[in-house]
């Protein structure tokens, strides 16, 4: 699996985080980091849009992190996440930069996944995300899920 992000991550909390959450993935994901765009906020959301798909290996499976995604809960982000890696391709999560994605991305992405309706820091998406992958493979190889007998 692969994570494109617009944005260097630093050292810091979001980092670390991060790093914590990857380091228990195995494979752990790749990163790629891209430069956030300059300009006016049309032209960066192209030029980030734009680095995004070029840096996309081919036939890979896109999955967009976007507000206006699927918001599916822990269980069924397993099951999803299992039937994309089935499929023999590999599953590229991608984090566009403070404008969102450009409309071409959302149009390449084979799915598209929110972290739920609030805004969050782009960094602090990348730890949220590698947990959640995380906790797919944990659920997915049988782990028990600390959730799974809570009451509706």
């Amino acid at each position: 699996m692969h994570l494109i992000a617009i944005g260097r991550l630093r050292d810091g909390p979001e980092a670390e985080l991060f790093a914590r959450y990857n380091a228990r993935l195995r494979p752990p994901l790749a990163l790629t980091e891209l430069p956030e765009g300059r300009g006016a906020p049309a032209e960066v959301k192209r030029r980030e849009g734009a680095a995004l798909l070029a840096a996309l290996p081919d036939n890979a499976f896109a999955v967009a992190m976007d507000q206006g995604g699927a918001m599916p809960d822990s269980l069924r982000f397993a099951v999803l996440l299992e039937r994309w890696l089935g499929l023999g391709r590999r599953v590229c999560f991608l984090i566009g930069g403070a404008e969102g994605l450009d409309a071409p991305v959302l149009a390449r992405a084979d799915a598209s996944l929110s972290l739920g309706p609030m805004t969050w820091p782009h960094f602090l998406a990348r730890a949220m995300l590698a947990e959640q992958v995380f906790r797919a493979r944990s659920i997915a190889s049988g782990h028990p899920y600390h959730r799974a007998g809570r009451p509706g």
